[in-house]
């Protein structure tokens, strides 16, 4: 019901008043169990993408969950482009550069970073996936506090031991290193070096400690 001008609820529905503490007869004896969440095997979840359940979704399995993928918006798309051309160039021979490609890190997640580093060349991983990059990059502006939270604490666990996230919110980058076990954390490890870099600043790949790519070349 809402009031009308003068400020009286409208009579349109019949009411009745209920004295404080009494019951309505409604709802008292139904008992509603506690919502269980249905985690996922990464073969299961991989025996669906063969079916082709998902081909119209960006869908990632993070944890034994199925998780929406950040749309890509121009400026998100340029960011990724920009840091894939930024990194290949600086690759040596036997590495390859993938985007936004599945990675199986464990039994029950496997991610699609939108850029990671690992080594061989591509008939290496015909008939699996890469399992250990030795570089997972994540672009993000929506998804930020999702891709340093629970992202990082998964790709923690992983022991992948450089994950860097371009921000495009405040424009920087962020580097993680030194993953280690931190009962906190939502996957039981977080990163315990975090560094933000932000242009004319440049960065190192841990694999490739040599090589150094400008943070400006990063960013869109």
């Amino acid at each position: 019901m809402v009031p009308d001008a003068s400020g009286v609820m409208d009579r349109a529905y019949p009411t009745r008043a209920v004295a404080p503490g009494a019951t309505t007869g409604y709802c008292e004896d139904v008992t509603q169990p506690p919502l269980t969440l249905r985690r996922w095997k990464r073969v299961e979840y991989d025996r669906l993408v063969g079916l082709g359940v998902f081909e119209r979704d960006p869908i990632e399995l993070i944890g034994g969950q199925l998780i929406v993928a950040e749309p890509h918006g121009a400026y998100h798309a340029s960011a990724i482009r920009a840091a894939d051309y930024a990194l290949r160039a600086i690759l040596p021979p036997g590495w390859i550069m993938s985007i936004q490609l599945p990675v199986s890190l464990d039994d029950e997640s496997e991610p699609e970073p939108d850029l990671f580093v690992v080594p061989g060349r591509p008939a290496d991983y015909r008939h699996e996936h890469p399992a250990r990059p030795v570089l997972a990059v994540e672009v993000a502006e929506s998804s930020l506090a999702f891709d340093r939270l629970h992202k990082g604490s998964l790709y923690a666990r992983a022991e992948i031991q450089d994950y860097w996230i371009v921000n495009l919110v405040d424009r920087v980058l962020e580097v993680y290193r030194d993953p280690g076990p931190d009962s906190s954390a939502p996957y039981g490890w977080r990163y315990r070096s975090v560094t933000t870099l932000a242009p004319p600043a440049a960065v190192a790949p841990l694999a490739f400690t040599t090589a150094r790519i400008a943070v400006a070349d990063l960013l869109p």
